[in-house]
């Protein structure tokens, strides 16, 4: 029994990038252009689930009432907190303290952003979720609405790629990435892409 797992990560919110974390600024019109856009007329899901922060949820919420599809909340699907660099841009954080972006892309298990929640821990909630949800949905062709972390997360804990590793992952706004579950084992169908042409 094959379960399809489409992750989206959200549009651009209002302000721009930044290391939003879990700040819950909403979409920008921009991002809900580019979430319109990477999704068209399509709607191939049976249901979605979403990260509770209103840059996945309205989204979220829109698709599900125009499709009439079931829409659950799960807060093990927020993004990374980013502690003290909650957010800043990588200017205002490269100013601040000189190299510690550079430290943190390197070694983004220990370099961590003073009170930023610990990758292990994240991973760890994360994981809980989509095990639960490849389970409780199996058979199904699910939406998740989330964020890049969030997406890395997945790449982590479905294909086995180590945490060190996880950030060299890129994950544009409202790009979609496809993971199928055959008997416990994963498979990458395609990321950072769009419905067109699936």
């Amino acid at each position: 029994m094959s379960t399809t797992l489409d992750l989206m990560r959200h549009g651009e919110p209002v302000g721009g990038r930044r290391y939003r974390g879990q700040l819950d600024d909403p979409l920008s019109e921009k991002g809900w252009a580019q979430m319109r856009a990477a999704v068209g007329e399509q709607a191939p899901w049976g249901r979605i689930v979403s990260s509770p922060l209103l840059r996945c949820r309205a989204f979220a919420e829109t698709l599900a009432s125009a499709h009439g599809l079931p829409l659950t909340l799960d807060e093990r699907l927020q993004e990374v907190g980013f502690g003290g660099w909650e957010g800043r841009t990588t200017a205002e954080i490269e100013v601040a303290t000189p190299g510690a972006l550079a430290r943190f892309k390197a070694d983004p298990l220990n370099a961590r952003p003073a009170g930023a929640e610990p990758l292990d821990i994240f991973h760890a909630r994360v994981a809980s979720a989509l095990e639960e949800l490849v389970v409780r949905y199996a058979g199904e062709h699910v939406l998740l609405v989330g964020h890049a972390g969030v997406i890395r997360m997945a790449f982590a804990w479905a294909l086995h790629v180590p945490l060190e590793h996880a950030y060299r992952i890129e994950v544009a706004n409202a790009s979609l990435t496809r993971l199928c579950f055959d008997a416990g084992r994963a498979r990458l169908i395609f990321h950072g892409g769009s419905l067109h042409g699936w």
